[in-house]
């Protein structure tokens, strides 16, 4: 059996911050259009899929990331292995008790709300 990071010669970006589900990231796209290169942010809820730095994701690993853009729900899944990439960053911490948010696509509004997970602070 062939390995696929033998193949690639790559390892997953060094840039990626810890994340679990119901955390809020930012993630950083390269987006190519034509000969043009730039940055795209894409910020909302992780509801599949996590990162531990500890551990290296399968080439075949995903998270998908939802966000609300004028009132319809958007979805991107994001493969930790793709070259379009840049960062991951984590803005807040949510507090879930389930490792698959799917029910947040029936949510609007004040209900599709995650409470903040308070963490203890490093000395």
């Amino acid at each position: 059996m062939i390995d696929l990071n033998t193949l690639n010669g790559e390892t997953p970006k060094a840039n990626i911050e810890e994340f679990g589900p119901g955390d809020t990231v930012t993630v950083n796209l390269r987006i190519i259009e034509g000969d043009r290169e730039r940055i795209q942010a894409f910020q909302g809820n992780v509801i599949i899929g996590s990162y531990m730095s500890g551990h290296t994701p399968s080439p075949t690993d995903t998270f998908t990331v939802r966000r609300l853009s004028y009132g319809v729900g958007v979805e991107r899944i994001i493969p930790f292995w793709s070259p379009n990439l840049e960062s991951v960053k984590v803005t807040r911490h949510g507090k879930v008790k389930q490792s698959r948010l799917f029910y947040l696509r029936g949510l609007t509004g004040k209900k599709a709300r995650i409470k903040e997970r308070r963490l203890p602070v490093k000395k």
